[in-house]
């Protein structure tokens, strides 16, 4: 079943990434503050309604904390993504952040054990390949267009060495999250299970958004509603159902399901193809093809 979670997260935060896409505004200073309230809010309503109303999940403060070594690394790596996509591209950022994957893996081989198949092994870092390859190939992309266009490197862009500091603190947080997740969920020897653990995840993450709701409001004087509120609504609820699926593909086989996980990034680049009719490159097709492989692989290993 772990597959199944795993490919549902993968389509889901593939489909969040397209609406952040489209609801990104430039011109916005305070857009990394207004998705993450918006994704704060839909998952505290996620978490009241489905887990609390519905299930009828006893909800423990006391969890919050327990969780919070989790929880933090994942809200603390959305928002450096969040921030990120106002240094660096999408095309860039997206892939060389979900590398996250092979942090994890790696680290659940080193600390707690967890061993894949030669096969599987493979599958991983033809994935992981994808995902890098992919990332070259649309930086060069972009170089290429912004030359032939006559249009001069935004300062922000030109300054790699700080740019790329967001994508890479991404990918370190996050997998440093998923590995939480791992150890917190390991089917073996659990700590919490899956709906305690998303329950308590969703509930700090609503905290996050109150307290994103009155620094855009009282301190900055913003309003909550801006021209990307649509489409980020999309987003937060795309984000909030991969979320609902991801923790039970990592409970289950956290060293591969992370990497393929990781390789929404790819689906991103071809939903953009799809519905936003970029046009993509035959070395993206190729990068796609690849991941889309090391996945068939894993599904049938």
């Amino acid at each position: 079943m772990w597959f199944l979670f795993a490919s549902l997260t993968v389509l889901a935060w593939s489909g969040a990434d397209l609406f952040y896409k489209k609801g990104a505004d430039p011109g916005d200073p305070y857009s990394h503050w207004r998705t993450v309230m918006m994704v704060g809010l839909v998952m505290g309503l996620h978490a009241i309604i489905y887990y609390g109303i519905i299930c009828g999940e006893p909800f423990s403060p006391i969890n919050m904390i327990r969780y919070l070594p989790v929880s933090s690394m994942y809200i603390l790596s959305m928002t450096l993504g969040y921030v990120g996509l106002r240094y660096i591209d999408l095309s860039v950022c997206s892939p060389i952040s979900n590398s996250s994957g092979a942090v994890t893996a790696l680290l659940c081989f080193l600390v707690l054990g967890q061993r894949m198949s030669g096969l599987q092994f493979g599958a991983v870092i033809a994935i992981c390949f994808g995902i890098l390859g992919l990332s070259v190939i649309e930086k060069k992309k972009a170089d290429r267009e912004r030359a032939e266009a006559g249009e001069a490197v935004d300062k922000k862009y030109s300054a790699s060495a700080i740019a790329i500091l967001f994508p890479i603190l991404y990918c370190i947080v996050d997998g440093l999250g998923t590995f939480g997740d791992a150890f917190y969920l390991n089917e073996d020897n659990p700590i919490f299970t899956e709906n305690q653990a998303n329950m308590a995840y969703e509930m700090t993450f609503l905290l996050v958004a109150v307290f994103a709701m009155v620094y855009l409001v009282l301190v900055r004087k913003q309003k909550l509603v801006s021209t990307g509120t649509g489409p980020l609504t999309g987003a937060a609820l795309l984000e909030t159902a991969g979320q609902f699926v991801y923790v039970y593909a990592i409970s289950t086989n956290a060293i591969v399901a992370a990497p393929m996980i990781a390789s929404y990034s790819i689906f991103s680049v071809l939903w953009s193809r799809i519905f936003l009719k970029e046009k993509l490159s035959r070395g993206q097709y190729a990068m796609i093809v690849l991941v889309m492989i090391g996945i068939a692989i894993l599904g049938v290993e």
